[in-house]
Formats: structure tokens, sequence, C-alpha cells
């Protein structure tokens, strides 16, 4: 009888999770932003939180766990139960450069289950308002004359930011003092009450201080101008040839979370982007979104260490730690 009770209970454990993966969800998500509130992982999160609990029929809350470059957020996704009820967002700093950068509690590679690509996005570069400078080159200037008093805000070590504010220093062959905050909307802040003098800002979070003259913005980091800010010049065109940096969005669950469940997230996903309203929200964050076959899981992974093998080399040869 123990022998046949025994049979029964492991049968019951190894058939439960696909008994739960089919019931999935039965109460809400949390969604784990690794950055502070304001910036654009944050307004990502929630807008895709918005579209996939309406997709998944149960409300996903976005949860900022911020410090450490977003270590600390992520290392809460890595080491969560594996359930289905605790995924995160990510970018480019806290899945690829924190890699080169942090001693991490956790493998970015390997105690992580991907869901999908959302979207990618250059920056602006922006300086205070009453920078006296009427465009790039001038700008380019005034850092070379005042690189020792000038500083620049960022979302901490390893963020794109901060590389990518490190990498605008190579090009111009000057250095200046890089000051990090929390997120990019605490630096947002930081710029618009003149406390900081330059910030590499998405346009999800600067564009419209932009449009309100509450900030100078001098390029946006892509070769081509993007459609919900045209007149802003590319770095080509601004003078600063070649300088161009794009980041992306993805979200991701524990390592072990059920197979099943990971392809009902992505499908949530998949939905969620391909819907107007969503897509339309987006895009005029200046978002690319990435196309279908680009948001599946085994997609994700492939691309996350295609971006690992690309910049760590780059990172690690430019001296970027942690502070």
């Amino acid at each position: 009888m123990q022998k046949l009770f025994a049979a029964a209970l492991a049968a019951a454990l190894i058939v439960s999770p696909r008994v739960f993966a089919a019931d999935y969800p039965t109460r809400s998500i949390v969604m784990v932003a690794p950055l502070g509130v304001g910036g654009s992982t944050d307004i990502i999160a929630r807008i895709m939180a918005d579209a996939m609990g309406k997709q998944l029929g149960q409300s996903i809350v976005v949860e900022n766990t911020t410090g450490a470059g977003g270590t600390i957020g992520e290392g809460r996704v890595a080491h969560a139960s594996p359930d289905g009820y605790t995924i995160g967002i990510g970018q480019w700093g806290t899945n690829v450069a924190n890699g080169a950068i942090y001693p991490l509690n956790y493998d970015l590679m390997k105690d992580f289950e991907p869901i999908g690509l959302i979207a990618t996005q250059p920056f602006f570069i922006a300086a205070r308002k009453d920078v006296p400078a009427g465009n790039l080159k001038e700008f380019v200037a005034w850092l070379k004359a005042n690189g020792d008093k000038t500083n620049e805000g960022h979302s901490g070590v390893g963020t794109p930011s901060h590389v990518a504010g490190l990498l605008l220093q190579r090009a111009i062959g000057t250095k200046w003092t890089m000051v990090p905050y929390r997120g990019a909307g605490e630096a947002s802040q930081a710029l618009l009450a003149g406390q900081i003098d330059l910030l590499l800002v998405t346009p999800a979070v600067g564009a419209a201080q932009m449009k309100a003259g509450q900030i100078k913005v001098f390029a946006v980091t892509a070769p081509k101008r993007i459609d919900t800010s045209p007149d802003v010049p590319t770095t080509d065109e601004a003078g600063l040839p070649g300088y161009y940096f794009s980041f992306w969005h993805a979200l991701w669950a524990p390592k072990g979370t059920p197979k099943d469940v990971v392809v009902r997230l992505n499908e949530a996903l998949r939905k969620s982007l391909a819907d107007p309203a969503t897509h339309k929200r987006l895009v005029d964050l200046a978002q690319q979104i990435f196309p279908p076959e680009q948001q599946t899981p085994e997609a994700l992974h492939k691309f996350q260490q295609a971006e690992m093998d690309k910049w760590w080399p780059i990172i690690k040869a430019a001296g970027i730690k942690a502070q």
C-alpha cells in the first residue's frame, strides 16, 4: 500500500506542472523593473504590463527594485520561485553589460528563461537648457574647453547611458565627471534642475522636455532620424559621424519556469506588440519594435548571447568597472 501511495504521489508531482500551466495564470503577476520610476525601462514595463495583463486575464503589477545598475532587481528575478508569477523586464545594460562589470550572484544566460524581445531605441544627446551651444559641433567645442567642470548624469554603472557616455568621451577625446543616479527619471530631473550639464536620454523621457524648451537636444545617436522627432539631426549630420548607440528591452522569467507558462507569456507579449494601441504607445516613444520572428524565446536567447559576445570585449577594454 505504501509503495502504491508513493507511486501515486510521484505521478502527481510529475503531472502537476502541466496542470498548473494549463490553468495559468490564476492570480496577479509581478513584473520586476530593475531601474527607477520615470525612465524608459519603467515606462515600457508599465505599457507591457497593461497590455499583457489584458491578454492573460490577470493584472501584472510593476515593482521597481533598484540599485547597483539594475543587478539587485535582476537578482530578484533570478532567485524568485519559477512559477510564472514573477517575471522581469531587462535591457542591454542589465542583461548584457552588467555581466562584464559586476560580480553577479547569478548567470545571465543560465539563470533565466527568455520570454521575448520587445523593442530597441536610441539616445538623444541632451544638455541643460542654458548651455552656451546651439548645435552639436558647438557643444563638442564647449565640452573640450570645459571638460574639467562638466558633469554628465547616467542611470548607474553599466547602464546604457553610462557606457554610451564613456564611449562619447572616447569619440570626442575629452573626459568629464560621470554622476550616477538610480534611474533615467532621476538623472533627467537633475538635468532639468541644472545640476548636471549633459545627459544621454531616451526620446521616451526627453522628447517632451525638449519640446517644452526645458532641455537642449543636439542629436540622436542613430544613423537615421526618428519619426517622433524628425527635426533632431543624426550624429552623422550633426558632426559626430559614426557615434551610434541604441539599446533594447526584453522579458525573462526565472530558470525552471514551466515551458508551457513561458509559451503563454510569450504569446501574450507577441499579441500585445501586435495590438494597434500598444504598438502606437511604443512607437510614439521612438521604440522600434522587433519583428515577429525575433519575438520568440529562442530568438532572445540567441540575440542576448550575440550581444554579450560583441560588447563584453569592448566594455572590458574600456576598463568599465563597478564603483
